[in-house]
């Protein structure tokens, strides 16, 4: 498939992530598998964002939905966008099992072809490191944002290897141990590896480069946030020892940035008259 001249590296990733559908829910880190966990999303959620009250939200590369539903527990009104059917399939199963109102939308989180300033909120959560052209999706992004509107990135670097990464692939090797139904065979790992090194960031999403990208496309200057320990932890019990010690040493993060509130019309006319008369 990839042979064909149309084929990009987008419809690559789509496939892949398609590809993964059936598995996703069954990783840590994926799908959430404590209260704990989902309340430890909630406060950080909350802390950047604000309740829901409503507003409208939009979580791309929804996935399965997992970030949608926990949008949806504090509030908002939910839409979850995404390029693959397989995942869009899951994500509206789950929905209704849960009999929730979340809106679930095709469409490529780069070029979204929704309505200007039509949302409150955007989160993207383990998305950034797949962008082939970041700047014209966070460019995208601030323009679906209303004004006064925030963004929330939730990523990490997932390339640069740490001590534990290495240390943990030498004690497999001498020792390996039962694979997880999530696991990623051969050719999978291959396919992550080859498109891994052909995104943008392909030596790993760095807090401050992102946070670059996002001042550059009209954002307000973003906040960084590497205090997720709360949700790292709960999700460590949920893991082997090494992994888990993995997840801890990992770079991971989130950012927030804001798009500029409009001055109203009226506080602009007031202004203008103070001046005039000043």
């Amino acid at each position: 498939m990839s042979g064909q001249g149309n084929y990009s590296l987008r419809d690559e990733i789509r496939d892949y992530w398609s590809a993964r559908a059936g598995t996703f829910d069954l990783s840590v880190g994926h799908e959430i598998f404590s209260e704990e966990e989902r309340a430890a999303w909630h406060r950080l959620i909350l802390k950047h964002l604000g309740p829901g009250e409503r507003r409208r939200a939009l979580d791309l590369a929804c996935g399965t939905g997992v970030v949608s539903h926990l949008m949806h527990d504090l509030g908002y009104t939910v839409t979850g966008l995404d390029w693959s059917e397989a995942m869009l399939a899951r994500a509206r199963a789950k929905a209704a099992e849960r009999n929730s109102d979340i809106r679930f939308l095709l469409g490529d989180a780069e070029r979204t072809l929704e309505e200007p300033e039509s949302y409150d909120v955007i989160v993207a959560r383990h998305l950034v490191w797949t962008l082939v052209d970041p700047q014209a999706a966070f460019t995208e992004w601030f323009s679906l944002l209303k004004p006064g509107g925030r963004l929330l990135i939730v990523d990490g670097d997932f390339v640069t290897e740490t001590w534990v990464s290495r240390m943990r692939r030498v004690i497999e090797k001498l020792r390996p141990e039962k694979e997880e139904p999530s696991a990623l065979d051969a050719e999978m790992r291959a396919r992550h590896h080859s498109i891994l090194s052909r995104v943008y960031f392909s030596r790993g999403a760095r807090a401050e480069q992102i946070s670059r990208l996002v001042l550059e496309a009209g954002f307000l200057e973003p906040v960084i946030d590497k205090r997720l320990g709360a949700i790292h932890r709960a999700q460590a019990r949920h893991m082997g020892f090494l992994k888990a010690l993995e997840r801890a040493v990992q770079y991971r993060y989130a950012i927030c940035a804001s798009k500029r509130a409009e001055v109203s019309k009226t506080s602009r006319e007031r202004r203008l008259s103070a001046a005039a008369t000043g």
